[in-house]
């Protein structure tokens, strides 16, 4: 591998631009995997990545050595450690960073499952926290609306942890529009809402619809929902974070599932 010292280098350049602008992924398609897991997660559902970066340390990893032995072509670019820390996201980058096509799917999917509607979610940890449980709870389908985070921000993927590739992430969404179309039942999360999420069955296809870490699920929303369900706590406690949550949703949900099976 022939080591780039120069920040002038073209190809360091465009992965530059792609690691400090939001705007310039977007108008590229592109997204930076930064950290061996991601990789290897990104690997094995899709395959070849456009670009793959090492540092010296990269390049010495046995764990990182093994993935690149299972990706042909890969001929990856080896950075000096002052240019990879240019691009990397994290505080202490594991040596390899690679440039993806981000896999987008706009609009609703033909086929609708049990899944999860988020409205106007802006932390990405929250988001990448939600994604990570999705996929830990077998639910496939997540949507977004269109003034939520950008589900591909390096701060998403790194919380995500891999989830993105085992997940169908689905941006810019008209919920009401998907909500009103959902062949199952709609239940939207509320603070205010009587009935208890550990009594209403989640067993059947269900659309779990969660709002914006301040105002919630929005009125209109709501409307579109069949019923509308809250996780009971504490008098002390005002609300739960929405990653939080989501995790309790969809865990009882997990729940319900096995026990039907089982009895």
């Amino acid at each position: 591998m022939k080591l780039i010292t120069s920040a002038d280098n073209s190809q360091f350049k465009a992965l530059l631009r792609l690691a400090h602008s939001s705007r310039e992924r977007k108008l590229a398609g592109m997204s930076l995997l930064d950290g061996v897991h991601l990789l290897q997660a990104y690997q094995a559902r899709y395959g070849v990545p456009w670009h793959i970066v090492l540092n010296r340390d990269g390049a010495r990893n046995p764990e990182i050595q093994a993935l690149l032995g299972k990706i042909p072509d890969a001929a990856p670019l080896l950075l000096s450690d002052g240019l990879f820390r240019q691009l990397s996201s994290v505080a202490t980058p594991t040596g390899v960073i690679a440039a993806i096509q981000t896999p987008r799917r706009d609009g609703v999917p033909t086929v609708l499952d049990s899944c999860v509607m988020l409205e106007d979610l802006q932390d990405p940890g929250n988001l990448g926290s939600i994604l990570r449980t999705c996929a830990a709870a077998g639910i496939k389908q997540i949507f977004l609306s269109s003034q939520s985070v950008n589900a591909w921000s390096p701060r998403v993927l790194r919380a995500a942890m891999g989830a993105h590739f085992s997940v169908e992430i689905y941006e810019r969404v008209e919920l009401i529009a998907a909500a009103r179309a959902f062949p199952g039942r709609v239940l939207a999360t509320r603070v205010d809402a009587a009935r208890s999420v550990f009594d209403c069955d989640l067993t059947a296809k269900v659309a779990l619809v969660f709002g914006n870490e301040g105002a919630g699920v929005s009125p209109d929303l709501a409307q579109c929902a069949h019923e509308s369900i809250s996780i009971p706590m504490s008098r002390a406690t005002e609300s739960l974070n929405v990653a939080a949550a989501a995790a309790v949703c969809l865990f009882e949900r997990v729940r319900q599932v096995v026990k039907s099976v089982g009895s």
